[in-house]
């Protein structure tokens, strides 16, 4: 059904374009993708906008930031120019006129040739990091600088700032040899390491200068295109033919070497997921969100800088044989900077698997007076003591769309169902965690699993009324206690089934105070195919557009809001934005009429009392104590981006917050006293093929014995067994 609404509006689309189109020459190709980018969004989008003067601001504004974010290259005096345009990027793009572009394409060209010598002089001399200096890192606290002179002190800051963080580095790392007398003979004097690192960062720079000179007018292009149709929302985007053919590669594969999903963030590189199983995955140190700023081989200092890179670039630079070392230096949201080192590996794609394990809580016996909160927890009182719960970890809603008889999550998790109940599992606790979603068959169908018949969520294209999908299967796979686990980085698929079990009353939900929120369903469109003027300025390339939303069955959407879970628990995250309420221009909550539905088979009537039972436990564990006092550190991070440039200062600031992440570090990363984990017997034949099985198996099962979050699901777990009798 909902393919042929698609083909319907390509109809209606290709109609409209072949006999409304002007006529354009094969120089004109940027005004006919306007031109097309334009009418599809109007025709097809969800949620299409008009296109006014309140219009041309917003566009303008994303323009200018999307062109300069870091405000590095224009000054006042070339946005004072820019900015006559203000309120007409309207009547531009309705009559496919690109005279703001082209100013702006001529500002910004200017500017990088003014900012290329800059580098050469300032740091042809030593710095002195004596006197106090400050950088704000942050360019939105930042003004744009004057005039040639004021721009001119910004980069001075930039070169400073680098040259002291690599001066830094470079003397803790001859610290660790002082202690070894051998080496004592490679100590090099103060003057001896910024003269080194002032040189490395003139190379830095000199190659980053080279790399700006190679970024071509259709380069730009994108990003005026593209900050046109993210004003519709965030995903709705135009792609040139190169950049469609690198989607299909990243969507249909991985990252080679390391095992992370990458996607451009402005001027940066932002990791959107990290494969299970992956090299990434299990240094657990570069996350969700993380921006990519430098990269450099093993063995060598020799960053290359990012910013500005096209993302195919930026892969041949990060992947690599397997076995040698990758170092990326990232930015953390909440501002910190780290060099993470990762050995590249192939990634295993049987890790991105469905796939259980049985676990349990025992009673600790100690007499110990300075027991850990998470032991007095356990020995509250003698009956704490659970065993035999399904646990079943879901990555993805993974599926082989091009093959019936293909790999897809819902048969996996149909097996994984069965085993654990053959085990007469007394409930299972399903993780969603950072599952970004996948397929909607599939969320239909495992929805099933858990209840007789009835729908599972509803699906509207635009102004039309909404198509509910529903299981028609009477058959119930599981008929226990379910718990799902989420976290803010569980997304789409996962939102639509945690929703309806939710709205069912089927299974609790645990984790941070809502999931990301995306509640809406994307189209690719081939320019090509829906412009019917001269052949000579093709290929257009392809515009993703969102034309659907996603609806739960009591008929509030699941966009921007997400899911809010039945049980919150502290999150690293909760005091920072994430996921679609930190996207510009995201499609509001709404909702429609609810739907009919009823279920029998499992039904939550203590909501309340397991509510309560879980915050009183979670007031007095000191995990989820310092899970908290950790998340009020990552948004004070975040807020403070004035860094001193002054050495002694610099060295404190860095002291202080590398002694507060080892403090949360070392309370966070140990095995929980009490929790039992184990394979079920009928997968050791499986895992015990080779080493490598076993190894990735026992890290799997010692990193669940060490996550507090699997532990406050057991005890909800116990309660939900106790309360629903």
């Amino acid at each position: 059904m909902i393919k042929g609404i698609i083909i319907g509006v390509l109809g209606v689309a290709t109609f409209f374009l072949s006999n409304n189109y002007n006529k354009f020459d094969a120089a004109e190709k940027e005004q006919a993708i306007v031109y097309t980018v334009k009418k599809m969004v109007d025709y097809v989008h969800f949620s299409p906008k008009k296109i006014n003067d309140e219009f041309s601001k917003q566009f303008y504004a994303d323009y200018i930031k999307n062109l300069d974010g870091m405000k590095r290259f224009l000054t006042q005096e070339d946005i004072d120019q820019l900015a006559l345009y203000n309120t007409r990027l309207d009547d531009e793009i309705l009559n496919q006129n690109l005279e703001f572009f082209n100013l702006s394409n001529t500002l910004i060209n200017n500017g990088i040739e003014i900012t290329k010598g800059f580098y050469k002089e300032l740091l042809e001399k030593p710095f002195d990091f004596t006197i106090d200096d400050t950088i704000e890192l942050d360019p939105e606290k930042r003004d744009w600088a004057k005039n040639k002179e004021e721009l001119k002190e910004q980069w001075r800051k930039y070169f400073k700032y680098d040259v002291l963080v690599r001066v830094i580095n470079k003397m803790e790392d001859q610290e660790k040899l002082n202690k070894d007398s051998v080496n004592s003979n490679e100590i090099k004097t103060f003057e001896e390491l910024e003269k080194e690192s002032r040189d490395k960062v003139k190379e830095r720079y000199k190659d980053l200068f080279k790399r700006f000179a190679k970024v071509e007018r259709s380069d730009r292009f994108e990003i005026y295109v593209n900050s046109f149709a993210n004003l519709f929302d965030p995903h709705t985007e135009y792609f040139s033919p190169k950049d469609k053919e690198d989607f299909d590669i990243r969507m249909g594969g991985k990252l080679e070497g390391i095992g992370a999903r990458l996607q451009t963030d402005g001027d940066f590189t932002k990791i959107i997921s990290i494969i299970a199983g992956g090299p990434a995955w299990k240094g657990k140190e570069l996350e969700e969100n993380d921006l990519i700023l430098k990269v450099a081989q093993e063995n060598s200092d020799d960053f290359v800088d990012l910013t500005g890179m096209r993302i195919d670039k930026v892969v041949t630079y990060i992947r690599g044989k397997k076995g040698t070392k990758v170092k990326l230096e990232v930015k953390k949201p909440d501002g910190t900077i780290k060099v993470i080192e990762i050995t590249r590996d192939e990634v295993i794609l049987e890790e991105g698997k469905a796939k259980s394990a049985i676990l349990g809580y025992k009673n600790i016996k100690s007499n110990n007076k300075t027991a850990s909160i998470d032991e007095k927890v356990a020995n509250q009182d003698s009956n704490v003591v659970i065993d035999n719960i399904g646990f079943i970890r879901l990555p993805s809603f993974y599926s082989d769309f091009k093959s019936r008889d293909g790999e897809n999550c819902s048969k996996d998790i149909k097996k994984e169902l069965s085993k654990l109940k053959d085990k007469n599992v007394n409930g299972i606790i399903l993780d969603l965690r950072s599952n970004g979603g996948g397929s909607l068959r599939d969320v239909i169908t495992m929805g099933g699993f858990f209840i007789k018949d009835g729908p599972i969520v509803q699906v509207k294209p635009g102004k039309e009324k909404p198509y509910v999908h529903s299981d028609n299967d009477s058959n119930v796979e599981y008929d226990g206690p379910l718990v799902i686990l989420v976290n803010e980085m569980s997304a789409s698929a996962s939102e639509i089934l945690a929703a309806a079990m939710q709205d069912y009353k089927r299974a609790v939900i645990i984790g941070s105070t809502a999931t990301f929120g995306k509640g809406t369903v994307q189209r690719f469109f081939d320019l090509d195919n829906l412009f019917r003027g001269s052949n000579s300025v093709k290929p257009l390339g392809n515009i993703k557009i969102t034309t659907q939303k996603f609806y739960r069955i009591n008929g509030g959407s699941t966009q921007l809001k997400g899911v809010e879970s039945d049980i919150v628990l502290p999150d690293r995250y909760e005091y920072m934005d994430v996921g679609e309420r930190d996207y510009d221009h995201a499609l509001p909550w709404d909702k429609i009429n609810h739907l009919d539905y009823e279920q029998n088979v499992f039904k939550l009537n203590h909501m309340d009392e397991l509510k309560q039972r879980s915050e009183d436990r979670v007031k007095k564990d000191s995990a989820f104590i310092y899970i908290e006092e950790n998340a009020r550190k990552i948004k004070d991070y975040s807020d403070k981006t004035l860094i001193p440039v002054n050495i002694d200062k610099f060295k404190l600031w860095k002291a202080e917050r590398k002694k507060e992440d080892e403090h949360f570090k070392g309370k966070l990363n140990t095995t929980i006293p009490g929790i039992e984990v184990k394979n079920l017997d009928v997968d050791l034949a499986h895992i015990q093929i080779d080493s490598s099985r076993i190894g990735r198996n026992e890290n799997w099962l010692k990193n669940i014995r060490k996550d507090q979050y699997v532990k406050e699901a057991i005890f909800v777990m116990k309660d939900i067994i106790e309360l629903e009798k």
